[in-house]
């Protein structure tokens, strides 16, 4: 039996990447997935490839109206969720010394405050005992340079899953975290020479940089029942880079 059978799903920053990955992975796994992203034509291009059971509703996190809208769907069409992942985020580097600041807002609008009210504004619709999973980052613990204002962001974030653990009682879902190493995303392939690739898969003891569906695959789980006891816990999906 699929594991997120008749689950309602919702992963934000889903239009390409690890987000779209574990949209697949959920739907695959029998979920009624809903996505969101900022670019309305990456995010149908999303929809069309994820076929029936997937609906996408463009939305910047970082909006606290927008995520109303967008959770105003998720009523409509479904009436609860059983599986939130807060995945929207943004990464910018900078040398230490140029930080602008601009660049922080940008950065902690999306991941701090995007995270804070995707979970904040998704309350009322969240059923009991839901799995509220948040997409980390290796960078909390082993930042480069350059992203320090990003590994900041994601510190933060596994902060948060660490002060949201303890509303269990109150509010009845659980979070956890996710955090990623270095992922093949179509970003990261874009924006990275192969040879940086190359360099960072080096400093990886398992040797290579991970797949998306192997991100996807660690929220699975975690959206899954067979991780009905694990709450305020940070699952690093990384071949070790960050633990060696």
């Amino acid at each position: 039996m699929a594991v997120l059978a008749d689950k309602v799903a919702v992963v934000t920053g889903a239009g390409t990447g690890i987000g779209f990955a574990t949209a697949r992975a959920f739907r695959d796994e029998g979920a009624t997935v809903f996505i969101t992203g900022r670019r309305k034509d990456t995010l149908d291009a999303a929809v069309a490839e994820l076929g029936p059971g997937v609906t996408g509703v463009v939305c910047d996190a970082s909006v606290p109206a927008e995520l109303d809208a967008f959770y105003s769907t998720v009523r409509d069409r479904a009436g609860r969720i059983d599986v939130l992942v807060a995945n929207a985020g943004v990464g910018t580097a900078a040398p230490f010394g140029e930080v602008t600041e601009d660049l922080i807002d940008s950065v902690f609008a999306t991941n701090v405050k995007g995270a804070i009210f995707t979970l904040q504004q998704a309350l009322p619709l969240l059923s009991r005992n839901a799995s509220v999973i948040l997409t980390g980052s290796t960078a909390a613990t082993r930042p480069n340079l350059g992203l320090e204002v990003y590994a900041a962001s994601k510190a933060a974030v596994r902060s948060l899953a660490r002060g949201w653990a303890l509303s269990a009682r109150t509010h009845g879902f659980r979070v956890n975290v996710v955090s990623p190493g270095g992922t093949r995303t179509p970003g990261l392939l874009e924006l990275v020479p192969p040879e940086m690739l190359e360099q960072a898969a080096g400093a990886v003891p398992l040797g290579r940089l991970a797949e998306p569906e192997e991100i996807a695959a660690v929220t699975t789980f975690l959206a899954s029942d067979a991780s009905s006891y694990v709450n305020g816990a940070e699952f690093f999906a990384d071949g070790g880079y960050a633990q060696a």
